[in-house]
C-alpha cells in the first residue's frame, strides 16, 4: 500500500511535467506507468516551441539540458506542399535568415525525449515513480481514491489523481465518461525512413497537403542521423467513410506520387509501421471532477490543425499541478474546486484550440490551398502573417475567417 496525496497516472510527457512542476514547488507525489522506460510510443516526434518555454518556467536547467541534448533535431519551421505541389517555407519566428539564433522547434523520437523527462523526475527526490504497473481500477472514496494494478500487487490511496495516461486512458472512459468519437479524432500511421532526398538544410519540417490525403496531410520530420518520421494522419471519420487503408496510403504517396517517389527511390523503411491515434481538442469537455483531473491526450487537447499534442499536454500539466497545490493547501478536492482547472485551460488553450478546428475544416478544400501557395510565394506580407501565426493566436484568427481570402482574391491588403 502507497500513500500519497497526489498520484499521477502516466510518467509522458504530461504525467512527467506535472510531478516537475509539483516537485519544484516542494510537493510530493507518486507517478506510476504501465511501461519501464525507456520505452518506445508512436508519435510524429514534433516538439514545437512551447516545450522550451514550458520547461524554462518550471527550472531553466531542465530546458538547458534539453537544448544540449543529442538526440534531437532542431528545426526553424515548416515547408507546407499544396495539392498543386506548389510550396512555401514558414519560419516558426521572424529573422529566420538571421541564423543563428534560437529553434522555435524540434523533433526527437519519443523512446528519447519521455526518457529524458523521466530521467529529470529521477533528479527529484520528491517524485516516487512507479514502473510496469498498469492502474485498472479506480475506487472512490470520501477520503480519495484507492487505485489498484491489474494484478492487485499495488495499492495507492491518494486524495488527487491527475491521469494522465493517454489516449486510450481508462480513467478517461470509464470515471471521466469521455469516449472516442471519429469526428473528434484522427488516426495516423508513422514510418521511420532513412536516406530521403531533398530535406531542408535546416531541418524545416514538411507539412503535404495530398489530394488523397485531405483534410488530413502526409508529413515529413527530420531526425538526428539522416532519418525521418514520415506518416500520415487522417481524420478517422473519413477515413471510415471512405474504407482508407492508412498503411497502403503511406505506401501509395512514397511510392507513386511522381515527387515523393523520386525522393524516396534511395530510402529505407527502417521497422515497422505503425499506428496509433490522436484525440483532437475539436470539442469542449469537462476535464475534471471529484478528486481528479485529465491532462494531455487523456484530456483530448491535441490541435486539430497542426496535430500537436505534446505542448498542449505539458502545458495542461503544469496547470494541474498549480491546481492540485492550491487544493492541497485549503484541503478541497471537491469537483466544484476543479472547475477553476477547467477554466483556465479554456482561456490558455481554448482561443488555439478554436481557430485550429476552424483551420482543420478549411484544408478540406484543395484550391484553397493552392490559392495560398500560389499567393504566398510572391506576397510577402502573407508569409509573415503565416509566420506570426505559429505564436499570435489572434493572427491565426484571420485565417479562420472567409474574409481573408475575399480579401486576397481581390489583391488588398491583409492587416485592415
Amino acid at each position: 500500500m502507497v500513500q500519497t496525496d497526489i498520484c499521477i497516472i502516466g510518467a509522458g510527457p504530461a504525467g512527467a511535467t506535472a510531478a516537475l512542476q509539483l516537485a519544484y514547488m516542494g510537493i510530493p507525489c507518486v507517478v506510476v506507468d504501465k511501461a519501464v522506460f525507456p520505452r518506445d510510443k508512436v508519435c510524429g516526434d514534433g516538439l514545437s516551441g512551447k516545450v522550451l518555454t514550458l520547461l524554462s518556467r518550471i527550472d531553466p536547467g531542465i530546458a538547458e539540458r534539453l537544448q544540449q541534448y543529442v538526440f534531437k533535431e532542431d528545426s526553424w519551421g515548416v515547408t507546407f506542399i499544396a495539392a498543386n505541389r506548389m510550396s512555401i517555407n514558414i519560419p516558426y519566428k521572424p529573422g529566420y535568415e538571421k541564423l543563428p539564433g534560437e529553434p522555435r522547434g524540434f523533433v526527437c523520437k519519443r523512446i528519447h525525449f519521455d526518457n529524458f523527462l523521466v530521467e529529470e523526475l529521477r533528479r527529484c527526490p520528491q517524485v516516487q515513480l512507479i514502473e510496469g504497473k498498469s492502474i485498472t481500477k479506480y475506487d472512490l472514496r470520501p477520503d480519495g481514491y484507492l487505485l489498484t494494478d491489474a494484478s492487485g500487487s499495488l495499492q495507492i490511496r491518494t486524495k488527487l489523481v491527475i491521469a494522465a495516461n493517454g489516449a486510450h486512458s481508462g480513467f478517461t472512459k470509464d470515471v471521466a465518461g469521455i469516449r472516442m468519437e471519429p469526428k473528434h479524432y484522427v488516426a495516423g500511421i508513422r514510418a521511420y525512413y532513412s536516406g530521403i532526398k531533398g530535406l531542408h538544410a535546416d531541418n524545416l519540417i514538411e507539412l503535404h497537403f495530398l489530394k488523397n490525403v485531405l483534410p488530413g496531410y502526409f508529413w515529413i520530420f527530420p531526425l538526428p542521423n539522416g532519418e525521418a518520421n514520415v506518416g500520415v494522419g487522417m481524420l478517422s471519420k473519413v477515413a471510415r467513410r471512405r474504407k482508407i487503408n492508412l498503411k497502403q496510403l503511406l505506401l501509395d504517396a512514397v511510392q507513386s506520387d511522381p515527387v515523393l517517389r523520386e525522393r524516396f527511390r534511395d530510402a529505407t523503411l527502417r521497422g515497422n509501421i505503425d499506428g496509433y491515434g490522436l484525440p483532437l481538442g475539436s470539442k469542449k469537455r469537462r476535464l475534471s471532477g471529484e478528486r481528479y483531473m485529465l491532462v494531455g491526450d487523456a484530456a483530448f487537447l491535441i490541435d486539430p490543425f497542426t496535430g500537436e499534442g505534446i505542448g498542449n499536454a505539458m502545458y495542461s500539466a503544469r496547470m494541474a499541478a498549480q491546481q492540485a497545490a492550491a487544493c492541497i493547501a485549503a484541503n478541497d478536492f471537491s469537483a466544484a474546486t476543479m472547475l477553476a482547472y477547467d477554466a483556465n485551460i479554456a482561456r490558455v488553450l481554448g482561443p488555439e484550440l478554436t481557430m485550429s478546428t476552424r483551420l482543420q475544416k478549411l484544408i478540406r478544400f484543395p484550391w484553397l490551398l493552392n490559392m495560398l501557395m500560389r499567393l504566398g510565394a510572391r506576397n510577402k506580407e502573407l508569409q509573415e502573417l503565416m509566420t506570426c501565426m505559429f505564436h499570435e493566436v489572434d493572427l491565426r484568427k484571420k485565417l479562420a475567417k472567409p474574409q481573408f481570402y475575399l480579401r486576397l482574391l481581390l489583391g488588398r491588403g491583409l492587416r485592415p
